[in-house]
């Protein structure tokens, strides 16, 4: 009712009244909203003027420079590489000038007639070449590496859209000279393998750039923008390599591999005072101008990148921290048996009854397994871990080259047997690399210094030389255990068997080694590394030499085939060392001449030997004799001990123990 009413009583105003006051209002809003619509207008142009302002008169370089750099084209050009000398300046690797051609596809205007022009003076398919010309990219390389002539052709012909901006390219003045320790650099002039990987970033320089002004088609202004930035020259290497040595070294690696049909060969010679590498030799090699044409296993640095079991020479190591430690002295002896038994192994005596009573230098003399086997029992794991990680086994040297492998060198455990550290004692049940051990030899000569080994004796930039960052040398064994120590290697030499290293006017002081290589988690009877590891003169060491021979065939003891190489090498570079020979001394006794036995049986060569008046010592299991010690037409003082050295018989091996630093 109330609200029909108010209908009603709504309905009696007069409409004109009505309609006015509504206007009038819709008026008042109108104009409101106006105001607030011209408000908005007046703040946003008062910002978008204030804004066009800001970037015209604040922010306009940026953006002429923002525009500019999207017409601009830069084409990097590189810094000239960094030489490689060996330690007297010899240049054994150096850039020299080169060319790179490339395209600015917008402004080919015949990419047929381009191609087919190309292909004739850079020697590249023409299809190649037409395929890049066709691409919608700013620029595209089509060659590096072009000679003068060809460069100096593409020059006077002119063709629109081709460019040739300078580079360099690798060359090797002498030929390929230590290609293992080098390495070799890419397309692009990057060190890919070696000391060229390893210091790349000295040696490579700053690149520089061209530069041109280009329009939206890719294609340079006249009157742009242009201009040419060269880069900077890289820093350079002097090696601790000495190209003479490094001659004498890859010959002799080459020819010791060859004559005992050895699968891989290496030599490493040091000067034991400071770490310095002076020669560092691998057989098979490879050339490094060709280095794509030949297996990668050529191309590796095995003195660093491999690792092996080292065998014998490795006694010179156990002897050290024994007699560091207190456990054995040059007065030692021991009771040699032809064989002990440690958890249920049994380590051997090459002699077949043994040696019976030793000292301690006869022990490295007649190279004694079960002798070291117990130095190592004596020390116990602990001490012996130790000592060993003090030459810096089962750890990197630190030496300035990349790949470097750290060996296998398990921690004392309750999981470690007994029978491993007796094993190590002898150098099997651990792996190794050859430069973990030319350093352990080093350091032993140099009154128990070690020194990290190293290539690069300086580096040199435009604002002078340095040295390289080369850890410290710190004492890892007493002077009186490395004196004794030498000794006893020594005496190996003059006495033992290393005797063929022996040269005359110099005291050598080495070991022989012949490890068994691991098979199928067991040491192989036929395969083996074979190694001589020393350092001359005794007293004041010059030089510190390894030679390594994977798989010989046929005689495979070191000291048949390995100790004669070590001989050859000290007879040539003591002498280039300016070590000069000590007078020899005869010892008044009556000389015989040695008879040649190899290829008898035992039996018959050692009573051929005893007949000429020789004590006879017989190394191996066999029944034949393969090699002897001095060698046969030697003349050498009457009642001298002569080593006849006989094949493997598969019913005794010297080392009859499971793989122990695990499958």
């Amino acid at each position: 009712m109330a609200t029909a009413n108010f209908q009603q009583s709504y309905t009696d105003f007069p409409r004109e009244w009505v309609s006015e006051e509504m206007t009038k209002v819709s008026d008042r809003l109108i104009q409101r909203r106006a105001l607030l619509l011209l408000l908005i207008m007046l703040v946003a142009s008062g910002f978008l003027a204030a804004r066009l302002g800001y970037l015209q008169l604040w922010q306009n370089e940026f953006f002429q420079t923002k525009a500019l750099e999207q017409r601009i084209q830069r084409i990097p050009v590189e810094g000239l590489r960094g030489a490689i000398y060996d330690r007297n300046g010899v240049p054994l690797a150096l850039s020299v000038s080169a060319h790179t051609v490339y395209a600015i596809p917008a402004e080919v205007e015949d990419p047929e007639g381009t191609a087919k022009t190309l292909a004739g003076i850079l020697g590249l398919d023409e299809d190649f070449i037409l395929q890049r010309l066709s691409k919608r990219s700013a620029t595209e390389w089509l060659k590096k590496k072009v000679g003068e002539e060809e460069a100096r052709q593409i020059i006077t012909l002119g063709l629109p859209g081709i460019g040739i901006v300078p580079t360099s390219t690798r060359i090797y003045p002498y030929g390929s000279v230590a290609p293992q320790v080098l390495g070799f650099v890419g397309i692009d002039n990057q060190g890919l393998e070696g000391l060229e990987l390893y210091y790349d970033d000295f040696l490579r320089g700053t690149p520089g750039q061209t530069v041109f002004e280009r329009d939206a088609h890719g294609r340079a202004l006249e009157d742009g923008v242009r201009g040419y930035l060269p880069g900077t020259r890289g820093g350079d290497l002097f090696l601790t390599l000495d190209i003479f040595l490094q001659r004498i070294a890859e010959e002799e690696v080459r020819r010791a591999t060859q004559e005992t049909g050895s699968r891989l060969g290496l030599v490493l010679i040091t000067d034991p005072k400071s770490g310095e590498i002076l020669a560092n030799a691998v057989y098979p090699t490879y050339d490094i101008e060709e280095f794509a044409k030949y297996p990668v296993a050529n191309r590796r640095n095995i003195a660093v990148t491999d690792t092996y079991e080292p065998g014998s020479t490795f006694k010179a190591v156990t002897a050290a921290i024994a007699v560091n430690e207190g456990v054995a002295s040059l007065h030692s002896g021991f009771f040699v048996p032809v064989y002990i038994r440690l958890s249920g192994w049994s380590i051997r005596c090459w002699n077949r009854g043994g040696h019976g009573s030793q000292s301690f230098a006869q022990t490295m003399q007649n190279s004694c397994n079960p002798y070291y086997a117990k130095l190592a029992l004596d020390l116990g794991a602990e001490r012996f871990y130790a000592g060993l990680t003090d030459f810096n086994l089962g750890y990197k040297t630190g030496v300035d080259f990349p790949g470097e492998m750290g060996g296998t060198l398990r921690a004392p455990s309750p999981n470690v047997p007994l029978v491993t550290w007796a094993n190590i004692g002898f150098g099997q049940g651990l792996t190794i690399t050859p430069i973990q051990l030319i350093a352990s030899f080093g350091a032993i000569a140099n009154d128990g210094i070690y020194s990290v080994p190293h290539y690069v004796k300086k580096l040199v930039t435009v604002e002078g030389a340095f040295p390289p960052d080369i850890p410290e040398q710190r004492q890892i064994v007493g002077i009186e255990a490395a004196d004794i120590t030498a000794y006893v290697l020594r005496s190996a030499v003059e006495v033992g068997s290393g005797k063929r290293a022996e040269v005359p006017g110099y005291d050598v002081a080495g070991k022989t080694g012949t490890a068994q290589l691991v098979e199928n988690g067991r040491y192989s009877h036929s395969k083996m590394v074979t190694s001589f590891a020393g350092f001359a003169p005794k007293d004041d060491p010059q030089m510190a030499a390894l030679l390594v021979l994977w798989e010989p065939q046929g005689a495979f003891y070191g000291g048949i085939i390995a100790s004669p190489v070590f001989a050859r090498l000290a007879q040539k570079v003591l002498p280039y060392l300016g070590v000069e020979p000590k007078a020899t001394v005869s010892s008044g006794n009556r000389q015989a001449v040695v008879p040649d036995v190899g290829n008898l049986s035992v039996e018959q060569g050692t009573l051929l030997l005893k007949r000429a008046g020789f004590h006879v010592e017989v190394v191996g299991p066999g029944t034949r004799i393969i090699g002897q010690v001095p060698a046969p037409e030697a003349r050498v003082d009457e009642g001298s001990l002569v080593y006849i050295y006989t094949d493997t018989d598969d019913s005794q091996v010297s080392t009859e123990q499971p793989n122990p630093y695990g499958a």
